[in-house]
């Protein structure tokens, strides 16, 4: 069952890349194992998948613990300020900084480089975190300060929608702001320009779209490992 999900969800990515004329290495697919038991993810490490997101720092522990160094992790989920010691330097990309209390916290906490991306709340949701889009560039400035924390780019999520066309202007809104900050930062700190990469948007219902406007990183969760039981 997870071979033919990956396989429908590659094809789906392929089609995705295709229709936006962009190459197929252009874009990054990120199992969302949270809730999913360990051998879902080493199922899905053998046909190949190496990046695997999670939400919650005590279950990320937990598996990185148990499964090979091959794996890279992405932190996707709130982070907590007293919990940033957990993940700094200890996972690939961490998806969600947001606030300046988690700034300190995780250039406080690292002895290497943590590299992150800044979540830019382009929902307009209170229940979503992120910084709002006029507040980006500012806060940009107040996280290259730090030479603990590299940004490599931006990350947002759209509301919600059966019909993931729904998505599609405010994916556009979040590429957009990516180009914007990067035009900020060549201009205030050419220096760390150049490390401003990556647009992490678009899950199940809607990555296709996602990815014809400018993804380089999508969280696939339930269209790989079937919905979550938070029952088990």
């Amino acid at each position: 069952m997870l071979k033919s999900r990956l396989e429908e969800v590659e094809a789906r990515i392929v089609a995705a890349c295709e229709r936006a004329g962009r190459r197929r290495d252009e874009v990054t697919l990120i199992a969302v194992s949270k809730t999913h038991p360990i051998e879902a993810i080493e199922a899905l490490a053998e046909l190949g998948v190496r990046d695997f997101g999670e939400s919650y720092v005590q279950e990320w522990q937990e598996k990185a613990a148990e499964l090979e160094e091959s794996v890279r992790w992405h932190f996707i989920g709130g982070l907590q300020s007293n919990k940033a010691r957990f993940v700094a330097g200890e996972v690939a990309l961490i998806h969600s900084v947001d606030r300046k209390s988690l700034v300190k916290a995780l250039a406080r906490r690292s002895d290497s480089t943590v590299d992150v991306l800044l979540q830019v709340n382009i929902s307009g949701e209170e229940s979503k975190g992120g910084v709002e889009p006029a507040d980006l560039n500012d806060f940009y400035a107040n996280v290259v300060a730090r030479p603990e924390l590299r940004v490599r780019g931006v990350m947002g999520m759209a509301p919600y929608a059966d019909d993931p066309e729904e998505a599609r202007p405010y994916f556009r809104r979040l590429r957009e702001l990516f180009e914007g900050l990067v035009a900020y930062a060549q201009e205030h700190a050419p220096e760390r320009a150049g490390d401003l990469r990556e647009i992490s948007m678009g899950m199940s219902g809607d990555f296709e779209v996602a990815i014809e406007e400018g993804a380089t990183l999508i969280r696939v969760g339930s269209a790989l490992f079937g919905e979550r039981n938070y029952d088990a």
